[in-house]
């Protein structure tokens, strides 16, 4: 069972004697410093199909349970057919995408966008379970759907990453399929995905190179490491492709030193304290950079916006200083306007054969 259908029924309230962060116990408000440190950690799982995100939340999930930990797991795909983990909030308790489709008239892809859409709708609410069980939990995993761009590039994707990025230290995970990626074409798809996710969320990143008990990934390390060596590889195919990808690693050369990674294997739990340990610096990246940017351009827009207001009601006092004057439309001209205006636009096509 999950913690809540999010439009209408709450989650199990936390006890009366918990200290919860002021945003979360008193209501909608600005969030101080000492409030995001409060809080847990929202951990945004992304990848392109079949990287294997649903069974790296199943092993995580399993993990914490075995470090004594609370999970607390969000599930954002409509689609699934069964989760193997409990969700504590599943968008599939609020909305049947199978009825969407039947609604709207709509393909799969249609219906989860859709069905992903209506969801955010409500997502305060989501944010605001998660901010009732802030103390008695560290991480929140969020599962993303599998078509990777009806998150990234949805307006209902940015609603639920700039929520929970502008209440909870946030990072995404990149979710990597390391067997596939040995191609290197493969390899710079990949890539590319991830650099665009880092510059439209600006949110710290670790790219998790999943199912290392199939295919070691040292060498896609070594790769973002020693871009010569990714020319080694690409050098032995001559093609088109080929020669694309070699230069856009010469471009991405520097983004792969931005970025934190991680191999796991979600089958056996290989690298789980790799991960986690790169999670929690990502939250120090969050702190240190993203929140106080974050702030910077709220009092900017908030600034802004004072001006605005202030400008209009200037105007407004020297209106009414002046006593206002009135303004009197001349129907007669207007018309006369009306009638030149008309005179100058050119013929519609084929008239001049009336």
């Amino acid at each position: 069972m999950s913690d809540a259908e999010v439009e209408c029924q709450p989650c199990d309230p936390a006890p009366e004697t918990q200290e919860l962060p002021s945003s979360a116990a008193a209501g909608p408000g600005p969030i101080t410093d000492a409030d995001m440190e409060k809080m847990p950690s929202v951990c945004i799982v992304i990848g392109m199909a079949g990287s294997g995100k649903t069974s790296l939340m199943q092993r995580i999930n399993a993990y914490q349970h075995t470090k004594g930990e609370v999970p607390y797991i969000v599930n954002l795909d409509p689609a699934v057919g069964k989760l193997p983990y409990e969700a504590n909030i599943d968008i599939q308790d609020t909305v049947n995408y199978k009825e969407v489709m039947k609604e709207y008239n709509l393909g799969p892809n249609g219906g989860i966008l859709t069905a992903a859409n209506l969801f955010a709708t409500r997502f305060d609410q989501v944010v605001g379970l998660c901010e009732k069980r802030a103390a008695d939990i560290d991480h929140v995993f969020v599962d993303t759907p599998g078509q990777i761009e009806i998150f990234t590039w949805s307006a209902s994707g940015a609603i639920v990453t700039e929520s929970f990025a502008s209440t909870f230290p946030t990072c995404v995970l990149f979710v990597v399929d390391t067997p596939r990626a040995q191609n290197p074409q493969a390899f710079m798809s990949n890539m590319l995905q991830a650099v665009s996710i880092l510059y439209k969320t600006r949110l710290p990143m670790v790219v998790v190179f999943n199912k290392i008990d199939v295919v070691r990934h040292e060498q896609m390390l070594e790769w973002m490491d020693d871009f010569e060596k990714f020319h080694e590889v690409v050098d032995q195919d001559k093609s088109f492709a080929s020669d694309l990808s070699r230069s856009l690693s010469l471009v991405l050369d520097e983004f792969y030193k931005t970025l934190r990674r991680a191999g796991v294997s979600a089958m056996s739990g290989e690298g789980m304290e790799e991960l986690f340990d790169a999670i929690g610096r990502c939250r120090k990246d969050y702190l240190a950079e993203y929140w106080p940017d974050l702030r910077r351009r709220k009092e900017k827009l908030k600034a802004e916006d004072e001006k605005r207001r202030a400008d209009a009601l200037e105007r407004m006092r020297r209106d009414l200083k002046s006593g206002g004057e009135r303004v009197v439309l001349d129907m007669e001209r207007l018309k006369v306007n009306e009638a030149v205006l008309a005179a100058d636009e050119p013929p519609a096509p084929g008239s001049e054969l009336d």
